[in-house]
């Protein structure tokens, strides 16, 4: 796999030589050229709270489109992300 400089966190890393399953066009090539595997697995940690949180469903094209928008803001830095309030983490009693 090829290094790149990755925009997101700045090191030179391991990238991709095809994007990840689900990510096509113009965010494909961009991810393969300006992404490395590192910040990708932090995306994909922060997509699985921002389900969780909000009850995305996925077959909802609203959802898969604020999916999308919060990708390329994590990823690619254009915008302000949504935050998910982790500081009451596992101090939920039902």
């Amino acid at each position: 796999m090829p290094d790149i400089t990755c925009k997101r966190c700045g090191e030179t890393r391991a990238g991709f030589e095809k994007a990840p399953i689900g990510v096509v066009g113009a965010t494909a090539e961009r991810l393969v050229a300006e992404v490395c595997q590192t910040c990708w697995a932090d995306w994909l940690k922060q997509q699985t709270m921002l389900i969780n949180h909000y009850g995305l469903n996925l077959m909802d094209a609203q959802a898969r489109t604020f999916l999308s928008r919060n990708r390329d803001r994590f990823l690619f830095k254009s915008g302000d992300a949504e935050n998910v309030d982790t500081t009451k983490q596992g101090t939920i009693n039902w």
